[in-house]
Formats: C-alpha cells, structure tokens, sequence
C-alpha cells in the first residue's frame, strides 16, 4: 500500500497537491517529500533486516500526512454542489487513520 501510495504522488501529484492544508506554503514540495517517505518505508518494510526502520518511517509518514486528511474532509464538506456521500467518507476516514498507525507502529518492535 504504501509503495503503490508513494508512486501515485509522482503519477498523480495534483490529487495530493489539493489536499495540502492551505497553511502550508510548499504543497508540491509536500506531496513529493511524503511520496518519498512512502517509498522509503515500503522498500524498508519489505526487507527484514530493515523494517524496523520502515515502521519508524510510515508511524511519521502516516502521522505526518494527517492533516490533509483533514483538510480533504474540510474541503468535502464545503464543496459546492456536496457530495453527501463524499463528505461522510472523508470524514469517517479520519479514524481509520489509528489502525494505520497502530499497524506501521508495531513494525517499529
């Protein structure tokens, strides 16, 4: 997941681009950093030796990327026209966000 994740950002970068809180001044850079990351941690993950060090890196990627996951569920939600459909998904999202963690954390063991 996370390596397919991580390729997406330098395939796709608008989607991500969009999502970057508007506070934050680099959104390309962000997005190309966190594809990066992803890939680091997947590459890192998949070989033993390694994957504790993997984890470490997806626990901040995942951590790290959350507030455009916020950001994604502001902006659904004051879309216009909304998606009702759209604007639940985002925001029931938000707490899928733990198990993510908990997973890439225990990687870190």
């Amino acid at each position: 997941m996370m390596a397919a994740m991580g390729v997406a950002h330098f395939v796709a970068p608008r989607p991500f681009e969009r999502i970057v809180p508007r506070w934050f001044p680099w959104p390309r850079h962000a997005v190309a950093w966190s594809g990066v990351a992803e890939l680091t941690s997947a590459a890192l993950l998949a070989v033993p030796r390694t994957r504790k060090a993997g984890g470490w890196i997806m626990t901040l990627t995942v951590i790290g990327v959350f507030p455009a996951n916020i950001q994604m569920a502001i902006d659904a939600a004051t879309a216009h026209p909304r998606s009702r459909g759209a604007v639940w998904l985002t925001w029931l999202r938000l707490p899928l966000q733990l198990p993510m963690v908990t997973r890439a954390w225990s990687f870190t063991r």
